[in-house]
């Protein structure tokens, strides 16, 4: 795998295990992302309560690496998680989409009559919202986790209730899915980046993506010069995303990936935007990431 690709030469032989440090819990679907990302490791996930945790985890070196939830194709970017990008020493060395399908799922034997609360993640909740409409007889409770919820369920055998969550969770946690795919919209992805400690992060082979910030001078035309300059060195921009300048009124850092064609292309494309821009900073540079249907 990208991230590995380093230690595998240093050391003559590739890992066995590798601890990834998520936002959630075993059966979340950082966790599915994880595996399918290290698909020929086994992972093991370390559970962050939050993604300040998931961080913390890395950086203080409990886990090997953290996989972070970057934006989603319906909410759109996580931009609190921007900003962790900046302020921790972390890079991304890869990334990978999953498709969020999200399920019903309560102890075995319950049908969705039974059922008079629900426990899950806000945004799990929001995301299956029209599904719930069919049912109103059922509460809504918002948790820290989709797995976690899973999980409680399991442990307290709470009856009349169930958890939206994916399939692994259901089968981590003893539960049986009572409907399936319940999300409003199936066109539901989440992208993911590979987080190293950056003292230790190293380039792939055939590394084909670029995460780079930076802010410009608040004049007339200094993105579009930007912007002309990476279509000069035919830098295939594929997101651009701009967050305050904290302490800066209307000031703004510009989170830009794009995709190019080799590192000579990238270096020289970044050695010429220097003069145009300030801060700027190189978030990561990997392989363009793999598309996962559940």
């Amino acid at each position: 795998m990208d991230t590995l690709t380093k230690t595998s030469k240093t050391t003559g032989k590739t890992p066995k295990e590798v601890k990834v440090a998520i936002q959630g819990y075993p059966g979340a679907f950082h966790d599915i992302a994880a595996r399918h990302f290290f698909k020929d490791m086994e992972v093991s996930a370390i559970p962050g309560h939050t993604f300040d945790d998931m961080v913390e985890l890395v950086s203080n070196k409990t886990a090997d690496l953290g996989l972070m939830a970057i934006e989603n194709t319906l909410a759109g970017s996580i931009m609190s998680n921007y900003y962790r990008l900046l302020e921790n020493h972390l890079q991304a060395s890869g990334e990978i989409y999953l498709r969020i399908k999200q399920n019903l799922m309560a102890l075995p034997d319950q049908q969705i009559e039974d059922i008079r609360e629900v426990y899950s993640h806000p945004m799990a909740i929001a995301q299956c919202k029209k599904f719930f409409q069919q049912y109103p007889h059922i509460h809504l409770i918002e948790t820290e986790d989709t797995a976690l919820s899973a999980k409680k369920i399991n442990e307290q055998k709470m009856e009349e209730a169930g958890a939206i969550a994916s399939s692994l969770a259901a089968d981590m946690y003893g539960l049986e899915i009572i409907a399936e795919s319940i999300e409003t919209n199936n066109m539901n992805y989440t992208r993911f980046l590979v987080l190293e400690r950056e003292a230790e992060c190293r380039i792939a082979s055939g590394a084909n993506k670029v995460s780079l910030c930076f802010s410009v001078s608040h004049k007339v035309g200094s993105l579009h010069k930007v912007l002309s300059v990476m279509a000069a060195y035919d830098l295939n921009m594929t997101k651009i995303q701009s967050i305050p300048i904290a302490g800066k009124q209307w000031e703004y850092f510009f989170f830009v990936d794009f995709i190019c064609n080799g590192e000579m292309q990238w270096r020289q494309g970044i050695e010429s935007l220097k003069p145009l821009v300030t801060d700027l900073k190189i978030l990561g540079v990997y392989k363009e990431g793999e598309h996962i249907e559940l």
